[in-house]
């Protein structure tokens, strides 16, 4: 319990040096303060009483008092602190997954998709005091998950995210329009989509500049991310009897000015993955452009401690003072 005690005036602890002091005045003069008879015997005094030798014991009830009163002076008290945190300014995140087949490219490790994911999952952690969404496309897209503060139910449903739940193809469009859709309701004050692709616009009725243009009329920001390393990647070029894929190489094919055309339109920013490395320090990047504004709200409970030490102190004085005029009283 000791270590929890702090003291608001430690200062009078000095005091306690004045104690010594008067102790060693004490030693030196305590003979001055009793009365001397001189007689030439003490032959038929009885002189078996102890009590004169506990004389000393009343000035050492009166410093004991003393040390208690400085003590109190010196304010001990236990501190104990809490804290509560607001956020003052939300953010919803909505991030566009395409799991085109290209996303099997294994120019990433084990592959662009598995990769993009485990990436994903770091940067939702990272974000526990806002809303996050999911939506997936390929040749259509879908709402995986809308909008929840529930990061459980989308880290779930990011692991859920596989290839072929889609017709393939790659329609940004699509993705950017709905996950547009997902936002346009929202009443937080930044809003934000991710969105992430490793290919061309060739699939959707609904054009890539189209949907900026809606993000930018909900005032909704869009980052993009281009995937895929430069030249050619380990990719899946048909697909074997059994259904696994068979992989070759195939170049790399990414609309930059598209990507970085919706960026500038929505006010985000645009960004070239080529590795692992570089597609964690991308979503680093993000988390960081992104702040949530959280006001803490610091609680300090003081619980003063000096009153007990001046009841003790009281106490001692009371008793010394009862001694010195009772049983000490003949001695003094």
């Amino acid at each position: 319990m000791l270590d929890t005690i702090e003291f608001a005036n430690p200062q009078f602890f000095w005091l306690l040096l004045l104690l010594p002091i008067a102790a060693l005045w004490y030693f030196f003069k305590r003979k001055e303060e009793t009365a001397s008879l001189k007689i030439s015997t003490i032959k038929g005094f009885s002189t078996d009483s102890f009590l004169p030798k506990l004389k000393p014991l009343l000035f050492v009830l009166r410093l004991l008092a003393l040390a208690a009163i400085i003590t109190a002076l010196a304010r001990p008290q236990t501190v104990e602190n809490s804290s509560k945190t607001k956020t003052t300014k939300g953010i919803d995140i909505v991030m566009a997954i395409d799991v085109s087949s290209s996303m099997l490219a294994r120019d990433l490790k084990p592959n662009r998709l598995a990769a993009l994911k485990k990436v994903a999952a770091d940067f939702i952690n990272k974000r526990p005091n806002d809303r996050i969404g999911l939506v997936a496309y390929a040749g259509e897209a879908y709402t995986k998950t809308p909008i929840t503060s529930d990061k459980s139910i989308v880290l779930n449903s990011l692991k859920e995210i596989t290839y072929g739940s889609l017709e393939d193809g790659t329609a940004i469009g699509m993705g950017l329009a709905t996950a547009v859709n997902r936002l346009k309701e929202s009443k937080a004050l930044s809003k934000v989509i991710i969105l992430l692709t490793d290919g061309v616009n060739n699939a959707g009725f609904i054009e890539p500049q189209t949907a900026a243009e809606l993000a930018v009329e909900y005032e909704i920001k869009t980052y993009t991310i281009g995937l895929g390393t430069n030249g050619n990647a380990l990719s899946p070029i048909a697909i074997n009897s059994d259904g696994s894929f068979r992989y070759g190489m195939r170049p790399v094919e990414i609309d930059e000015k598209l990507l970085e055309d919706i960026a500038k339109t929505t006010g985000g920013s645009f960004f070239r993955a080529t590795n692992n490395e570089s597609l964690e320090s991308i979503y680093d990047e993000i988390n960081k452009l992104e702040k949530t504004e959280i006001s803490e709200f610091k609680y300090t409970k003081y619980d003063e401690k000096y009153r007990p030490l001046l009841l003790f102190a009281c106490f001692i004085l009371l008793l010394e003072w009862i001694l010195r005029h009772t049983i000490f009283r003949s001695f003094i």
